[in-house]
């Protein structure tokens, strides 16, 4: 069809070779909004009917985008109803604060935590982080059920090895494709290296705005490394949304808050772990620098979930057990947010049985109404695989990742866990040995980077902090 035809026929010009931008259309966010909205307790009513007199769809899309743009007008006026949405008063809970000082005021006045960490543990979060998110990486996006046939249409369930497209049955290949962007480097087969993540990229852009501004940075420099160091195409969900409002010239804290409906999604978790691992045994800095940088994308729970990663990875290279890992995390949080009970009622799920299907089970029926990559499910679902491995890798990460949802990340944030718990020396071979010490990035300067020169460096950091 002519771009003259697609217009005719309603496509906005431009969209006719199939080019469609994901987490950032419109039409695409609107249905996210009225979600979020209502998750936060406003009343979208009103929007939501506006939206479908007008043959807006109100079912969020799954991967980001709907199969076909809106035409002009309904695309002005999704516009138009995330202004209006973006205006509604926000959540009114003080159990639920939206400031640093507010969250800050619950914390402990001290840790009962070594502060000395040891080069071999922060290797091992390094490797562990990377090991847990390249399990996950194939079965991204393919719901809990799908993982399950999959492996075991290959003989390997319950899930203790990396997956395979050997011996799969073509009408389940057909039924769950694994995910295009990741299946060529993270099946069993092909692993050669660990292949560049999201989950990978954040935490290597951490440590250059350390290493560029120290303990002290800021949100802006947050954002600042982004718009230098990341590719726009890297990043999703609220950080794509929050990369398009610096470009439109907008500053942190407005970055998280304009036309974002993925503002407690999962993202500023990702990103938490360095944090944690530049501040041994001080939950309370490695939260506080967290929130920085959460701040630039995400809000509330989005944030909540930041300070929670960082706090336990500032616990975990230097702790005796799991526990003490879980207990550091679960000490910043605000007390009576519905993130931290979600978590604290999935850790007792986790330590309490060994029937893991019958705990992920539990999970899906308070959580399975969010989408797969907001954060309150996921977080559940990572503190219940910690409790639940005992600080082991392999029985952490296999159990995370079988539980489906965002299974990278959330493998990513539990093998870091374990592996500093555990330290490189004593990580199973067969975890750690395809990485090959290799870790793949577009972030100039960091494509190749082995992991012992990232241990290095993150430990130079720790020493920095604690001088």
């Amino acid at each position: 069809m002519s771009a003259a035809g697609a217009v005719a026929a309603g496509r906005p010009r431009g969209t006719a070779g199939g080019l469609r931008l994901t987490w950032v259309q419109p039409e695409d966010l609107l249905p996210h909004e009225l979600a979020a909205s209502g998750d936060e307790g406003r009343d979208v009513t009103a929007l939501a009917d506006r939206w479908a007199a007008a043959g807006g769809d109100v079912t969020a899309p799954v991967s980001g985008a709907s199969p076909v743009p809106a035409p002009p007008a309904l695309r002005a006026l999704a516009v138009d109803l995330l202004d209006a949405a973006d205006a509604l008063p926000g959540p009114d809970s003080a159990d639920e604060p939206d400031d640093l000082d507010a969250v800050r005021a619950t914390w402990p006045s001290a840790w009962d935590l070594p502060t000395t960490v040891e080069r071999d543990r922060l290797h091992g979060a390094w490797l562990g982080r990377a090991a847990g998110c390249l399990l996950g990486k194939p079965v991204e996006k393919i719901p809990r059920h799908g993982i399950r046939e999959i492996l075991t249409a290959t003989g390997r369930w319950p899930l203790r090895d990396w997956f395979t497209a050997r011996g799969l049955p073509a009408d389940v290949a057909a039924r769950w494709p694994w995910n295009r962007r990741s299946a060529p480097t993270s099946l069993a087969e092909n692993i050669a290296g660990m292949p560049e993540d999201d989950d990978l990229n954040f935490p290597l852009l951490a440590l250059r705005v350390l290493e560029t501004h120290g303990p002290g940075f800021t949100s802006a420099h947050v954002a600042q490394a982004w718009l230098d160091w990341l590719p726009a195409g890297r990043v999703f969900t609220a950080e794509r949304v929050a990369y398009r409002n610096l470009l439109l010239g907008l500053t942190p804290p407005d970055t998280a808050r304009r036309h974002n409906p993925f503002r407690e999604w999962i993202g500023a978790q990702i990103r938490a772990d360095v944090y944690g691992w530049t501040n041994p045994g001080r939950p309370d800095r490695a939260a506080e620098a967290a929130w920085r940088d959460a701040a630039v994308s995400h809000v509330r729970a989005g944030a909540y979930g930041a300070i929670w990663v960082a706090a336990m990875a500032a616990a975990a290279p230097v702790a005796g057990d799991v526990d003490a890992v879980l207990d550091a995390g679960e000490s910043v949080l605000p007390p009576g947010s519905r993130f931290t009970a979600a978590v604290r009622e999935a850790r007792a799920l986790g330590a309490a049985g060994d029937d893991w299907e019958s705990i992920v089970d539990t999970l899906y029926a308070r959580h399975g109404h969010l989408h797969w990559v907001h954060v309150r499910n996921n977080a559940a679902l990572v503190a219940a695989a910690l409790a639940y491995g005992r600080g082991d890798l392999e029985r952490s990460i296999c159990a995370v990742v079988a539980g489906g949802w965002d299974t990278d990340s959330n493998g990513a944030t539990v093998g870091a866990v374990t592996g500093a718990l555990t330290g490189a020396a004593r990580l199973p071979g067969r975890w750690v040995a395809p990485l090959r010490n290799r870790l793949a990035s577009s972030i100039a300067g960091f494509d190749g980077i082995g992991f012992d020169e990232l241990a290095d460096r993150t430990l130079a950091l720790a020493h920095g902090s604690l001088a």
